[in-house]
């Protein structure tokens, strides 16, 4: 294959510059804006990011968004790992219909969703209503403005999110290790936890990032379904923006989120070469 030309790279990279240098304004710029306030307003100094220490309230936010994020990722994972391994083992026409409706969620917006969710899981809600009909409960449940209601809609959300990578990295694993286990004496279960499982651990840690990360920002569905009493983290910053107008507190939580994102992605990418040495050096 000939090599290009070393004039024609240049010029290429004379035509995406100033592309490159307007996504980089457009994208970076906000970035640091947000950075700079959360060290200036309404002071400068690092007293913004003080208040984590010394504000329960910022405490009792944060611990609930961690504690609503790390419940709704580990549901999440286990049951887009489920769906994933019936894909994975069911018909190829099967298959593909599982995958077309999967596919369909994604088209569905999260405000459609999440009043769709309001509607069912009201006191007088379709959920209650047939529960109260066919005799399992005497009074209505309280699914909405709490932890519960959150977490189913945050779920139902998630779940595709959780259900892509696994179904990728499940796809990818030679049928022929499972039959050498088996032919090994291996029953279906020990093949299960000893081959399939850590064979699939890349996707079940991508999916748990992936799904963390998106709830970690989650907006509507909190703040319908909570109906203020469960407060996260990027509700609150709506809060701090719109009404009190503090900028500053505003700034130093997103700042955080974004911190808190690379962390994890960096995490990430320690794990996965870790697991690639250790994968390698198992074989």
């Amino acid at each position: 294959m000939r090599a290009i030309p070393r004039h024609a790279l240049n010029a290429g990279w004379i035509l995406v510059l100033p592309f490159v240098v307007l996504v980089g304004a457009l994208f970076l710029g906000p970035i640091f804006n947000i950075l700079w306030l959360s060290v200036s307003d309404p002071t400068p100094g690092l007293g913004n990011y003080t208040e984590l220490f010394t504000s329960d309230s910022l405490g009792r936010i944060l611990w609930t968004t961690l504690r609503v994020c790390v419940i709704c990722t580990a549901i999440s994972v286990v049951l887009g790992y489920s769906i994933a391994y019936a894909m994975v083992h069911a018909a190829e026409g099967t298959r593909n219909k599982m995958l077309g409706l999967l596919l369909v969620s994604f088209w569905i917006s999260v405000l459609v969703r999440t009043f769709s969710w309001l509607m069912l899981l009201g006191r007088n809600g379709v959920v209650n209503s047939t529960l109260e009909t066919i005799g399992i409960i005497s009074e209505p449940i309280s699914f909405m403005r709490n932890e519960l209601g959150v977490l189913i809609g945050m779920v139902h959300y998630m779940v595709p999110y959780a259900v892509l990578p696994i179904l990728a990295s499940m796809q990818s694993i030679d049928g022929r290790v499972l039959q050498a286990s088996r032919s090994l004496g291996a029953t279906g279960t020990q093949t299960f936890w000893r081959v399939y499982l850590p064979l699939s651990r890349a996707g079940l840690v991508a999916a748990a990032l992936l799904v963390f990360i998106i709830n970690l920002g989650f907006y509507v569905i909190p703040a319908v379904l909570g109906g203020g009493k469960v407060l996260m983290v990027a509700e609150y910053i709506s809060v701090q923006v719109l009404v009190t107008l503090q900028w500053g507190t505003a700034a130093m939580l997103a700042a955080l989120l974004l911190f808190g994102v690379l962390a994890l992605l960096f995490l990430m990418s320690r794990f996965m070469k870790l697991s690639t040495v250790f994968g390698g050096a198992r074989a």
